[in-house]
């Protein structure tokens, strides 16, 4: 008798859940009661779900891609002009802030120095290409070839590794400016990105930390 009445209790609960968790959340949804402006900040806990969810989809979805087995030093210095064209502003570089208007983002997009660290570069290629919903950081897939995003992380990999001057000294000397289009096959490869690769695009080597780096 006992468990036949603790059967039932248990089937009145589940069907009150699937009844009322429903209801309760299309109310919250139709009251307005959320703030969706982007001027008040994320919950620890919005933080926390968002971000281990952002996490855990691009490992997912980048699994299998591979880098390029050799890069081109004229890729780098694309990457930066890449970089310098759609991402600076928004992400900063070494010794340099992002703008800002972009401080009214909700989630401020994060400065991408040590990035490396916590992203492949299969998975640094996924997000340029793919974007991240509700986030800001659009999907670079639909107006940038793959060799571009993959010049763009190659950059990635290598300017943490750059003394934090090296930015701001590429701007000064508008390198970008040498380059009259997207690198071509032909161009003489070097290995995927590595002393080697840096000593070819900067004739600076010093290392530098993230934090020295930052503005």
């Amino acid at each position: 008798m006992r468990l036949k009445k603790l059967h039932h209790l248990l089937i009145g609960i589940a069907i009150g859940i699937a009844v009322v968790v429903p209801i309760g959340v299309f109310a919250f949804v139709k009251s307005g009661i959320y703030d969706v402006g982007a001027a008040k900040r994320h919950t620890k806990f919005t933080q926390w779900l968002t971000h281990e969810t952002m996490i855990h989809s691009v490992r997912r979805h980048a699994e299998g891609i591979e880098p390029p087995p050799r890069t081109a030093a004229v890729e780098l210095v694309s990457g930066y002009c890449s970089y310098e064209t759609h991402c600076v502003a928004c992400h900063g570089a070494a010794a340099v802030a992002r703008q800002q208007w972009v401080n009214g983002l909700e989630p401020q997009p994060p400065y991408l120095l040590d990035v490396t660290q916590t992203f492949t570069p299969g998975q640094l290629f996924w997000i340029v290409k793919q974007g991240i919903k509700m986030t800001g950081m659009p999907a670079w897939g639909q107006s940038m070839s793959d060799r571009e995003i993959w010049s763009v992380v190659a950059w990635l990999e290598q300017s943490h590794r750059m003394p934090p001057q090296t930015y701001a000294r590429w701007r000064s000397e508008r390198r970008c400016r040498a380059l009259s289009g997207p690198p071509s096959a032909a161009l003489s490869p070097i290995r995927r990105p590595g002393p080697g690769l840096l000593t070819a695009a900067t004739d600076e080597s010093a290392p530098s930390s993230p934090a020295a780096a930052r503005p």
